[in-house]
């Protein structure tokens, strides 16, 4: 009996500590952190499974899910992404209605892994570092800051994917952007140049212009 007590205690000691580590890195730990604690990370598995922890991702965890939202995670977990098609659509006020998952651009170099997860749903477009960089510029959303393309680079990407975009979608971005008075027409044809895009844009943009 006081063998177990003592036991009982010491995993609750153990939690209490992981939990203020967790408080103290923000809320969200990653598994190569927790060797700071000296905790064996079997105990950290043991956590994840009776629900005293949550596993957000493979090797990022948290004391409760609850505690971020899916802005945050998405700013917290992938610093280095751009929004991109639907999700830059929706973050431009560009579509009214909210994308299923989060679009994002990233390096074609990035580990795959990175990107399984439940929740939120992320879904990532493989791209070649060049043109990563085209165009990025950074948009704030609830507080946070987010990597983005500029409105002319994102409407030059919804032409040259046309396919992956629902048809409404695709209508309501082309339109909103069309009466958007803040766009650049010369951004816009130095884009369309580098994303190979300048025959769409002068036959589907330019009559409105």
């Amino acid at each position: 009996m006081s063998t177990n007590s003592k036991k009982m205690k010491t995993s609750e000691e153990v939690l209490e500590a992981v939990r203020a580590f967790i408080d103290q890195k923000g809320g969200i730990v990653k598994k190569e952190e927790f060797t700071q604690l000296d905790v064996d990370y079997r105990k950290i598995l043991e956590f994840v499974d009776n629900g005293s922890l949550v596993r957000i991702k493979n090797g990022y965890y948290t004391d409760r899910i609850d505690r971020f939202t899916e802005e945050e995670l998405i700013a917290r977990l992938f610093p280095d992404a751009r929004l991109c098609m639907e999700s830059a659509l929706y973050a431009y006020g560009y579509i009214r209605q909210k994308p299923y998952g989060w679009h994002l651009a990233v390096d074609k170099n990035t580990s795959k892994s990175r990107f399984k997860m439940d929740y939120p749903k992320v879904i990532p477009y493989y791209t070649e570092p060049d043109a990563l960089e085209l165009g990025s510029t950074v948009i704030e959303m609830n507080g946070l800051p987010f990597q983005i393309y500029s409105k002319e680079r994102l409407i030059c990407d919804c032409l040259k994917y046309e396919e992956k975009l629902e048809r409404e979608i695709f209508k309501e971005g082309l339109q909103s952007f069309i009466r958007d008075e803040d766009k650049n027409i010369s951004a816009l044809m130095e884009y369309a140049r580098a994303r190979k895009v300048v025959g769409k844009v002068q036959s589907m943009i330019g009559v409105w212009l």
